[in-house]
């Protein structure tokens, strides 16, 4: 059975889904860990089914890898000694904290 635009729309507001077009988006990015993805000259629709908003994201993707800050062995040492948390937690709140090992302690402490 093949159904026309109409027909699907109608259906669709049976079941409760709105679908509309975001004007103007310039950029999207989607940020992980390890990399972000840019997708340019993008369209975006949204989908809204009974209350979950779904993205549907259309354009052309660039995938850039994300710089990990390093910090010296002092630094995480010394964050590690004034809190008593685990490296991993003290290389965390560094850079939270931005490298700054005094907002880094605070953090950690408060």
């Amino acid at each position: 059975m093949k159904m026309d635009n109409r027909s699907t729309r109608r259906m669709m507001d049976r079941m409760g889904i709105n679908m509309k077009e975001i004007p103007n988006v310039q950029e999207v990015v989607i940020k992980t860990p390890d990399k972000e993805l840019h997708i340019t000259n993008a369209s975006v629709s949204e989908v809204n089914a009974q209350g979950q908003r779904v993205f549907q994201v259309i354009g052309e993707v660039e995938e850039v890898e994300v710089e990990r800050k390093t910090f010296s062995e002092e630094d995480i040492l010394l964050v590690q000694q004034q809190t008593g948390a685990s490296k991993e937690r003290a290389v965390a709140a560094l850079e939270e904290a931005d490298g700054e090992v005094a907002r880094a302690i605070l953090k950690l402490t408060s």
